[in-house]
């Protein structure tokens, strides 16, 4: 068994039971960081990846992000999720021919979403959003990888909060062939609950940022996967802010001040 194969297949077993937390780093550096510290397995960021790169959420290339799953997915031993927005098209014949690009990339997963960039239309059409779906699906089965889709709907984070018409677009593509399902966004313990039953017994992920604030409640609730997008990188770039911005506007080290060192970074990456 290849080694990709084998991180597919160490991918899927960690969606069978439990919970597990998927962290999202947006280098190859984050990404080594991560790993060491025990995580079972990766997702990428779009949007940490594109301030990586200085430009805004979804403004990356496709080019850009097939070669970044490559670079992450041959840093690390474990398991990588990618983040491929909305596939870097609108019909499915286009998203059936990129994601058979991606599954080449050695990633164990992939997640397709129904946003379409538009603020005055933000999600595709059901139908149209089915059909992408559907198609990503079948560009897995005709690649024989078995790479784990994960399928995305961006309702609560596209100003249309509504719990049945998430449901709904959930359960319609759990039908269609969908391994994990995904609105990130969901606020609420209720809403949560709602999700996960609705699609059971497929496996569900949930973004940091409800109610429900530690692995454990996500997990009492049902939740497989939980993953924390940009937060990550948010993170770490508000250190960074601090600290120029300290530096900047009065002359002070002090935001630097317990940073890690120099040797222990040297060490990690050694």
């Amino acid at each position: 068994m290849t080694r990709t194969a084998t991180r597919i297949q160490t991918f899927r077993k960690l969606h069978e039971s439990g919970c597990f937390v998927i962290p999202n780093p947006w280098d190859v550096g984050s990404a080594k960081l991560l790993e060491q510290l025990g995580f079972p397995a990766l997702a990428t960021t779009s949007s940490g990846f594109a301030w990586s790169l200085g430009l805004p959420d979804t403004k990356t290339s496709i080019k850009q992000a097939l070669e970044h799953f490559r670079l992450i997915a041959e840093a690390v031993a474990v398991p990588v999720n990618g983040d491929f927005e909305g596939g870097f098209a609108t019909e499915p014949e286009g998203v059936q021919a990129n994601v058979t690009e991606a599954v080449s990339t050695g990633i164990a997963g992939l997640s397709i979403e129904d946003s379409t960039g538009n603020p005055d239309q933000p999600l595709y059409d059901f139908s149209l959003a089915l059909e992408r779906i559907q198609a990503a699906r079948e560009a897995i089965e005709k690649s024989g990888t078995g790479v784990l889709l994960t399928a995305r709907t961006e309702g609560f984070i596209t100003g249309r909060p509504d719990i049945e018409e998430t449901i709904r677009r959930l359960t319609a593509f759990a039908k269609a062939g969908a391994d994990c399902l995904y609105a990130p966004g969901l606020r609420t313990k209720e809403e949560i609950k709602r999700v996960v039953a609705a699609v059971a017994p497929k496996p569900v992920n949930v973004l940091v940022g409800s109610e429900l604030d530690t692995v454990e409640k996500l997990a009492a609730v049902g939740v497989r996967r939980i993953s924390v997008g940009g937060a990550l990188a948010r993170t770490a770039w508000t250190a960074f802010l601090n600290a120029a911005k300290d530096l900047a506007n009065s002359g002070s080290f002090s935001q630097m001040t317990g940073a890690v060192s120099y040797g222990e970074m040297n060490q990690r990456f050694s």
